[in-house]
């Protein structure tokens, strides 16, 4: 009898260690899963701030143009302000913010319109599409624009892995010891001009 008692108690010891060490285990995979989001984040963030820097190079090349219509610069000009109005908390803490992400994505697709607007409109300036400078800059958006497509598709992916991790089962029972610690993660939409890179291509 006191053979069988102490069996039983060896039993649930080894259900109890396994539990623990499964319980640790996809606490380390969620981190893991949880930081690559994060990094990712990094890379999206990297990649919309090169953009924003082009602009005012861009910007003043345009200006330099005979009659070059002004309201055009003057709406990437306030796109790119309204970007940069964005708090850094919010931008931060955005992947587990639905609405933050949502005001971060459509603040930078505004911006991207209006480049694409200015962009076409350089159509009507001969002279302007055949400085250098102008060329410079367009072929620097261009790679821009083709990484951003890329950075946000690969943030999707990673933030996909974490939420279908986290959604699995036992996962999900686990999720619930952590608190708030791991949120799902907010995506990228599938928008018109947002997740492919616009045409900017003005050669002869």
């Amino acid at each position: 009898m006191q053979g069988r008692r102490s069996y039983t108690g060896w039993i649930i010891g080894g259900i109890i260690v396994v539990a623990i060490f499964y319980v640790i285990s996809t606490y380390n995979a969620l981190v893991t899963l949880d930081q690559a989001v994060d990094a990712q984040w990094g890379q999206v963030q990297n990649v919309y701030q090169r953009r924003a820097d082009l602009v005012p190079n861009l910007v003043a090349t345009v200006k330099g143009a005979a009659n070059f219509e002004k309201s055009t610069y003057i709406a990437v000009t306030e796109a790119r302000s309204a970007v940069g109005k964005l708090p850094a908390s919010a931008v931060k803490g955005a992947t587990t913010n639905p609405q933050a992400f949502a005001q971060y994505a459509q603040a930078q697709d505004q911006l991207g319109s209006a480049l694409s607007r200015l962009l076409v409109t350089v159509e009507n300036y001969p002279d302007l599409k055949a400085s250098q400078n102008f060329l410079t800059l367009q072929s620097q958006l261009e790679g821009t624009e083709n990484r951003i497509a890329v950075e946000r598709r690969r943030y999707n992916e990673v933030a996909q892995a974490f939420d279908t991790r986290r959604s699995t089962f036992p996962t999900v029972l686990i999720v619930g010891l952590f608190g708030s610690r791991f949120k799902e993660k907010a995506y990228f939409q599938a928008q018109p001009g947002a997740q492919t890179a616009p045409k900017v291509n003005f050669s002869p």
